[in-house]
């Protein structure tokens, strides 16, 4: 078929080259955007290598160690206080045996007892189904969740935990377990795997408990099949520390 008959003579293909003249031109006009606000952000510095710009893990985990050393003044300096106000003044043995209790069940203060451990580890990067019928992982398979450590805890509550601590922290009712991707933030503080989970309490009784979690049973189905770690170890007598964070309750207010 003949163009002449569609378009008018030398008219076809300048019309089919105009939109590709006008991007062409975009993307010179963009690409010479960019190196403008490059160079003015440089200002002469090598971004690709300059020292001073942290990545974001680092700048997390100096964030991390921060808070660490904040909550251990903070616990000193609570220390302190309650350590002046007994002297100053002294209340009746009821009432001493009363606060004692008081912090015992907030969990500001150390407890020792029989304690059960939890490990949950990733599985190898490189996992494959182990067990006939199981499709090949995918990479949320191989990675410890939220729900996993959630599950784990509310189970060692469930079995009659009277403590418990999350890698070196302890918790109290205010307490969150958080994950982003497969790290940990709890408290202001950021932790990689493996995670413990540590629990005084009577030792037969957290494993039960443990064992009948239906979450639990889930997550075991993953751990046959592709690898995930799960270890439980009896500890012996474990001490474990009093929170040392803030307990004041933070929410959002209206503005006026």
């Amino acid at each position: 078929m003949s163009n002449s008959a569609d378009f008018p003579a030398g008219t076809g293909p300048r019309r089919r080259r105009w939109p590709l003249r006008v991007l062409t031109a975009a993307v010179f006009a963009l690409a010479g955007l960019i190196f403008m606000t490059s160079f003015n952000t440089a200002k002469g510095t090598n971004i690709r290598t300059d020292a001073s710009l942290l990545k974001l893990s680092d700048l997390i985990q100096e964030r991390s160690r921060k808070n660490k050393d904040l909550d251990e003044s903070n616990g000193s300096l609570r220390d302190d206080v309650e350590s002046l106000t007994q002297r100053d003044h002294p209340g009746t043995k009821a009432d001493e045996a009363r606060l004692r209790a008081l912090e015992r069940n907030a969990g500001t203060k150390k407890l020792t007892g029989e304690a059960v451990t939890v490990t949950l580890t990733d599985a190898p990067p490189d996992a494959t189904a182990k067990l006939p019928g199981y499709p090949e992982p995918q990479p949320n398979d191989l990675v410890i969740h939220q729900q996993d450590l959630q599950a784990v805890v509310n189970a060692l509550w469930q079995g009659g935990a009277e403590g418990i601590r999350v890698m070196d922290q302890r918790l109290i009712s205010t307490s969150a377990v958080r994950c982003v991707g497969n790290t940990l933030i709890l408290q202001g503080r950021v932790y990689s795997p493996p995670y413990k989970v540590t629990a005084v309490g009577d030792p037969d009784k957290l494993k039960d408990a443990l064992a009948a979690s239906p979450e639990i049973q889930n997550y075991m189905l993953y751990v046959n099949a592709y690898g995930l770690g799960w270890k439980v170890d009896d500890d012996g007598a474990v001490t474990l520390p009093g929170y040392s964070g803030t307990v004041d309750l933070h929410y959002a207010k209206p503005l006026e």
